[in-house]
């Protein structure tokens, strides 16, 4: 992942902010031992179970098995990409990044971006500010008669635009913003002059403001930056919502509206995306956690990636008109592109999310039915069939069951029977139907899979390939496949490589051949190398091989270099007599199998590994 920066660079920015100091921004961290632990960020828990190494400049999770490095935690916790993350870091320490030596216009575009967004925050006190003069009574107004109170509007910095053709420009300009900038943020129009002409008066050059007379509501990204503004019309007028267009510092397809809400929150099982500004401060306002809404335009897979980040599903509620049912299908497609688990929300009486909440309460939206893509598209089939005829019940049928193809067989079972039950047809039709669709799709019909002697690697999942990431730990259930003895060995390697990392063995101590699994022998090689921990962590591109790698680079649980030593030796000892064991069952299965010079040789050889055994106790 470190992949775009200089190595010595991405090591230089670990070491400039220590983990130690940056966790405690947002955990209570408390001493104990070497390491300092605390109450996980990322689960809920009621006993610690976090812990940070200030030694190897990592953290752990023993719970939820969350893990990395400071680049990682910033990641994880602020729900930012690597970059972002490197940026964040690199301002935190005043470092430049590379690129600044490398790209001549990016101090010039940086300069500019803090420009614009620092005219978008004056701008948006100065909405605010108005709300609650004579001249922005009537956007109150507004924001009142929808039920909002003064904390909520407050919290989302909802404003106002007054009437004038020139008050926010007027004002902007007193505060030292060009009107070239304000036109470039969209917050202001130049509309140049144009020279008389036969049969025209001419006119002259004017600058105006873009949002007049309309209840403003601020889009602010997940690091806190207003990035552009809603206008909602008060009365009658056209456009019903103007919305800022795209500028240097706003793209709409790649934002959502409240992403710095969505950042606060913590433990969020999902994101509810709606379609209004008005949906998301009004579900907020009754106390419902994670809600968004895009950007005045159709869902992007830009954003579905966006909230991706928030939470691991996406709940769609958007409305219940013609138009609001058409996007979610479009939102559906989106969602299995980008691999995102989604469900929809189901209002009755083709309501809204905001008309809903307001009529029935909190209480009721918690309890609304939550559909699965595919119940949801054959509901919108059944609406648009014509079960008045055989024809039409046939033709909801086969689109139905069409649409199960991608599905697995179980998850197949319950639709099935719920068809039968609507169409009337019976199973075996529909399986016959099931069946001719997944031949058009290459897919072979299911059948009961044959049985399979399992690999006791592969059931374990240890496995060398994907470099360091490669090493794998046995679930729970999956213990039997390795004996006590080789489970022994196995550990002791995992704690030789958490030694390793300290940098505190002598050299040659160690070799290669102690470690018989290949992602724990790259792992090896690495550190050997001169690799620091966090550097092997950053290279990880998946969170789960980061987690396993984290682990077994944790510094163990030894005060001095002494004790470290001791248990490296112990480690060894117990590795070199599993490899001593298991030559000896070798030798002892072969020896089975043969007779005369052959088995002299063998029970030869089996002998100097007995000596060396006893040697080793």
């Amino acid at each position: 992942m470190a992949g775009r920066y200089p190595e010595n660079w991405i090591e230089e920015l670990r070491s400039r902010n220590d983990i130690v100091q940056t966790v405690s921004g947002y955990v209570a961290l408390k001493k104990r031992g070497k390491n300092y632990v605390g109450l996980c960020p990322f689960h809920s828990e009621k006993t610690a179970s976090f812990n940070v190494d200030g030694e190897a400049q990592l953290y752990y999770c023993f719970g939820c098995k969350a893990g990395g490095t400071v680049i990682n935690f910033l990641m994880d916790i602020e729900h930012l990409t690597f970059q972002e993350a490197v940026e964040q870091l690199a301002e935190r320490a005043h470092m430049p990044l590379p690129q600044t030596v490398e790209d001549e216009d990016y101090e010039r575009r940086r300069s500019q971006r803090e420009r614009l967004l620092g005219a978008n925050r004056e701008a948006a006190r100065y909405f605010h500010s108005m709300l609650f003069t004579p001249e922005g009574e009537k956007a109150l107004r507004y924001l009142k008669d929808r039920g909002l109170s003064d904390g909520v509007i407050r919290k989302f910095g909802l404003g106002a635009a007054p009437a004038g053709w020139d008050s926010l420009t007027r004002y902007m300009k007193e505060k030292g913003y060009t009107e070239a900038e304000l036109a470039l943020v969209g917050l202001s129009v130049i509309r140049e002059a144009e020279p008389a002409a036969e049969g025209h008066p001419g006119r002259p050059r004017r600058v105006f403001d873009m949002f007049r007379d309309r209840a403003m509501f601020p889009i602010i990204d997940q690091y806190g930056n207003v990035l552009a503004f809603g206008g909602r019309v008060l009365g009658k007028g056209e456009p019903k919502y103007l919305n800022t267009s795209d500028t240097p510092v706003f793209n709409k397809r790649k934002g959502v509206f409240a992403a710095n809400l969505l950042r606060k929150e913590r433990h969020l099982d999902r994101v509810i995306l709606v379609e209004g500004y008005m949906d998301v401060v009004s579900l907020t306002q009754f106390g419902v956690r994670g809600v968004a809404a895009t950007l005045g335009t159709a869902l992007t897979n830009e954003q579905a990636r966006l909230l991706k980040r928030f939470a691991p599903q996406v709940y769609l509620s958007y409305d219940g008109d013609a138009a609001g049912q058409h996007a979610i299908l479009r939102g559906l497609d989106i969602f299995r592109e980008e691999g995102i688990p989604v469900r929809v929300l189901d209002f009755p009486d083709g309501l809204d999310p905001d008309e809903f909440i307001r009529r029935d309460g909190a209480e009721a939206f918690a309890k609304l039915p939550v559909l699965t893509p595919e119940t949801y598209r054959i509901r919108r089939l059944r609406a648009e069939a014509d079960f008045s005829s055989e024809q039409g019940k046939a033709e909801f049928a086969r689109k139905a069951v069409a649409l199960l193809t991608p599905l697995d067989p179980v998850e197949r079972e319950g639709y099935l029977k719920q068809l039968c039950v609507a169409t009337g047809f019976s199973r075996e039709v529909l399986d016959a139907q099931m069946a001719d669709e997944l031949k058009k799709a290459g897919k072979a019909v299911p059948k009961a899979p044959a049985a399979k002697r399992e690999d006791p690697a592969r059931t374990l999942g240890i496995s060398g390939e994907g470099g360091s990431g490669g090493v794998r730990r046995a679930a729970a259930g999956n213990r039997p496949a390795l004996s006590e003895e080789e489970w022994e060995v196995l550990r002791a390697q995992e704690m030789l490589i958490g030694l390793m990392a300290t940098g505190r063995l002598p050299e040659g101590m160690t070799h290669v051949e102690d470690f018989a699994d290949s992602g724990l022998e790259r792992i090896y090689q690495d550190l050997q190398s001169g690799a620091l921990p966090a550097a092997l962590i950053d290279r990880e591109e998946d969170e789960e091989s980061r987690s396993r790698l984290t682990r077994l680079l944790l510094s163990p649980a030894a005060g001095s270099t002494d004790e470290m030593i001791a248990m490296a030796q112990d480690c060894v000892k117990q590795i070199r007599r599993g490899r001593v064991r298991q030559q000896m069952q070798e030798i002892e299965g072969r020896m089975a199998n043969c007779n005369g010079e052959t088995l002299n040789d063998l029970m030869k050889e089996y002998q100097k590994l007995s000596e060396q055994m006893r040697k080793m106790t």
